[in-house]
């Protein structure tokens, strides 16, 4: 069971996990051994509530196919059990991450100081700039 927040969960038969090898370095031990991790979400038959599937169904993340299905690939530590944990804390964190909403920007103003400040500063750097021309008899 992959518990997103105190009222959603995923149960484990919604999950699927198949193990398969790995790419890359290792040796002789990446050719025999099934290592790397290859996880499956269905989003659309699963147990979530209506508005997480919409907000994940609209992420543009090239891990969900247009079916709706999430295809995570975990094969970065040795063992399975740690590809198995990283696969499944990644897809948590990809579903708690598609219902957060971020504050809406609220449109400033430099205040009337900033403003002279600025303007200060600029005349002053234009002094100085015509100091530094040629020097008349």
């Amino acid at each position: 069971m992959l518990s997103i927040s105190n009222a959603v969960s995923i149960p484990d038969e919604e999950i699927e996990l198949t193990a398969i090898r790995a790419q890359g370095a290792g040796g002789q031990n990446v050719n025999k051994t099934s290592s790397a991790i290859h996880l499956r979400f269905d989003v659309v038959s699963s147990s979530l509530p209506e508005f997480y599937k919409q907000q994940l169904l609209k992420l543009n993340d090239q891990r969900i196919s247009k079916e709706g299905v999430i295809i995570i690939k975990a094969q970065q530590h040795r063992t399975q059990e740690k590809n198995r944990d990283d696969a499944l804390s990644r897809l948590g964190d990809m579903i708690k991450g598609a219902v957060v909403f971020e504050k809406p920007r609220r449109p400033t103003r430099p205040s009337k100081n900033a403003r002279r400040k600025r303007t200060d500063k600029k005349k002053q750097r234009g002094r100085t700039k015509q100091l530094r021309g040629k020097v008349s008899d």
